[in-house]
C-alpha cells in the first residue's frame, strides 16, 4: 500500500530518518501550495514575487514556534564544576530547565531573580574606573612595577608625567612582578636608552618613581584578568610561518584556552613575535597554535622562561559568592542550613523557595545558563523553543497548523500593500486569528481518557 507521499511501507519502517514525517508539511511545499492556490488571475492577490511569499511564510514559521507549534527540542548535559551550561546555538527561550534522578524523573528547576552577573569593571582604591600602578623607570626604558598585573595587555596605553602617553610593546613577569617596555609595535620605536634621553625625558635622573595610568586603546573600561603561564620552555617555541608554539609537555598546557591573549614572558625582551592581539586559536598537548594579525610576521626566536596566556575575568562576585552558598531554597535562613524545622519557625515563606530542586538563572551577556550549588553534577535538562528556521530539515509545519500559516502570509501580503481595501485586510486578520486559534488547540493534543483519568484523584479528601 503506498502513502500519498510516494512511499510504500517498506520504505518507511527501514528508514528511521522518515518516523513521523508525515505529519508535516514542509516549508518549500507551504509556499509552492500558496501561490498555486491563492496568486493568480481572478484570486485574492493578483501578482506576487516568490521571495515575499518566502519571507511571510518564515516569519509565519518563526512566530507560531513560539507559542503555538510543540517544542521537541531539548538538550541534556551533566552540570560541571562551573555551574554553567551553554546555551544551545539555537535557542529563543527556554520551556522548562530541570534535573534528572536516578529513575530518569524529572524534577523541575525555577529560575532566580534575587541574583546576576553583572560586568565587573577594574577600579582603583578610590573606587574609579581607572587602573593605577606604583613603577620604576630605569636608563634604559624598562618600567618595573609594584605587582604582577595580568590586566596590561599589549597595545595598552601607559600615561604618567615623566613618559607621556605610550602603548605598551611588550610585558614579562618574573617573579610574581611584572615590566614592560613601551612603545609602537616597531622596533625602531622601542623606549631605548638614547631614546628615552633624547626625546621623552631630557632632564629625567633615573631611576624614576612614579604613578602610571593604565587604560584600553579603545578607550573602552578594563576589566579584571585571569592568567595562566607555562612552565619554563627549553625547546624553540614555534617555527617559522607556521603560528605554532610548541612546549615541552602536554602538561604545560593545563589552563590555556581558545580565545586567550598571548603575552610576552623573555627575559631578554624579545617581543617581535608577539604583535598586539595575538590570541590563541588552538590547544593540541604540547602545541598551542595562535592567530596572526593582519601584516604582523611571527618571527622564530628561543625562550628561556615560560609564557603567560591572559583572559578577561568574566565571572563576577556577585556569581561567585551565589555558586559558592547554600542555596536559600534548601535552607530557612542563612544562618544554617537546616531546610525544614520541625518548631513552626518558617512563616513568611516565600512559595518561589519552597521547593529543594535547585535554581538557575540566564546570563544573556555571556550565553550561559548558571545554577545553584546543589545542582552540580546533576543531570540536567534543557527544553527550549526555536524559530524552526535553523536548517533545511526543521523548516517544516504541522498539519494541524498549515490553514494557519495559509492565512498568516495572505494577510501579511495584503498588509503589507497599498491601494488594498481595509475590510479585505481585517477579514484575513480575523481568518489568520481563527485559524492559529484552532491550530492551537489541535496542537495541544489533549484527551479525554487522559483528563478523566487525572480528575478521578480530585474527589479525594485532603486532611488537615
Amino acid at each position: 500500500m503506498g502513502l500519498l507521499n510516494g512511499q510504500t511501507e517498506h520504505q518507511y519502517y527501514g528508514s528511521e530518518e522518515l518516523f513521523g514525517k508525515y505529519q508535516f508539511t514542509s516549508l518549500t511545499d507551504i509556499i509552492n501550495q500558496f501561490i498555486i492556490v491563492y496568486v493568480g488571475e481572478d484570486k485574492i492577490i493578483s501578482k506576487v514575487k516568490r521571495t515575499d511569499v518566502a519571507f511571510h511564510a518564515q516569519r509565519a514559521l518563526a512566530e507560531l514556534s513560539f507559542d503555538t507549534f510543540k517544542s521537541c527540542k531539548a538538550q541534556e548535559i551533566t552540570v560541571p564544576a562551573s555551574l554553567q551550561m551553554v546555551l544551545p546555538q539555537d535557542y529563543v527561550n527556554y520551556t522548562k530547565i530541570s534535573w534528572v534522578d536516578s529513575a530518569g524523573i524529572k524534577h523541575l528547576l525555577y529560575p532566580t531573580s534575587k541574583t546576576s552577573n553583572p560586568t565587573n569593571h577594574l577600579q582603583n582604591s578610590n573606587g574609579d574606573f581607572n587602573l593605577e600602578v606604583q613603577s620604576t623607570i630605569n636608563a634604559s626604558g624598562e618600567i618595573t612595577l609594584d605587582d604582577y598585573y595580568p590586566q596590561i595587555q599589549v597595545g595598552d596605553i601607559v600615561s604618567g608625567p615623566s613618559i607621556g602617553s605610550w602603548p605598551v610593546h611588550g610585558n614579562t613577569t618574573v617573579a610574581g612582578v611584572t615590566t614592560l617596555v613601551l612603545g609602537d609595535y616597531d622596533a625602531a620605536t622601542i623606549i631605548a636608552n638614547t631614546f628615552v634621553a633624547s626625546t621623552v625625558l631630557p632632564n629625567a635622573t633615573f631611576p624614576i618613581t612614579e604613578t602610571l595610568s593604565i587604560s584600553n586603546a579603545s578607550g573602552g573600561l578594563k576589566f579584571e584578568y585571569t592568567s595562566v603561564t607555562t612552565p619554563s620552555i627549553t625547546s624553540a617555541p614555534w617555527v617559522v610561518n607556521e603560528n605554532v608554539i610548541t612546549l615541552d609537555n602536554a602538561s604545560d598546557s593545563e589552563g590555556v584556552e581558545v580565545g586567550m591573549n598571548i603575552e610576552g614572558n623573555s627575559g631578554a625582551f624579545n617581543f617581535s613575535a608577539w604583535p598586539p592581539g595575538t590570541t590563541v586559536t588552538g590547544v593540541s598537548g604540547k602545541y598551542i597554535t595562535m592567530s596572526q594579525p593582519a601584516g604582523a610576521v611571527l618571527a622564530p626566536t628561543s625562550l628561556s622562561s615560560g609564557i603567560t596566556f591572559t583572559k578577561p575575568l568574566t565571572d563576577s562576585d556577585t556569581w561567585s559568592n551565589y555558586k559558592s552558598s547554600t542555596p536559600s531554597e534548601n535552607q530557612d535562613d542563612y544562618q544554617d542550613d537546616t531546610y525544614w524545622k520541625m518548631n513552626g519557625n518558617r512563616y513568611g515563606l516565600d512559595p518561589q523557595h519552597a521547593q529543594a530542586n535547585g535554581s538557575f538563572y540566564i546570563d544573556c551577556k555571556t550565553g550561559k545558563i548558571h545554577f545553584s550549588s546543589n545542582i552540580s553534577g546533576k543531570t540536567v535538562i534543557l527544553d527550549y523553543i526555536s524559530d524552526s528556521l535553523g536548517t533545511d530539515g526543521e523548516m517544516q509545519v504541522h498539519k494541524f497548523a498549515e490553514e494557519a500559516m495559509y492565512k498568516w502570509i495572505a494577510h501579511a501580503v495584503l498588509a503589507g500593500r497599498a491601494n488594498v481595501p481595509e475590510y479585505q485586510v481585517n477579514r484575513f486578520k480575523k481568518e489568520r486569528f481563527a485559524a492559529i486559534r484552532t491550530a492551537k488547540l489541535r496542537l495541544s493534543n489533549i484527551k479525554l481518557e487522559e483528563i478523566t483519568q487525572i480528575l478521578r484523584g480530585k474527589s479525594k479528601q485532603i486532611k488537615h
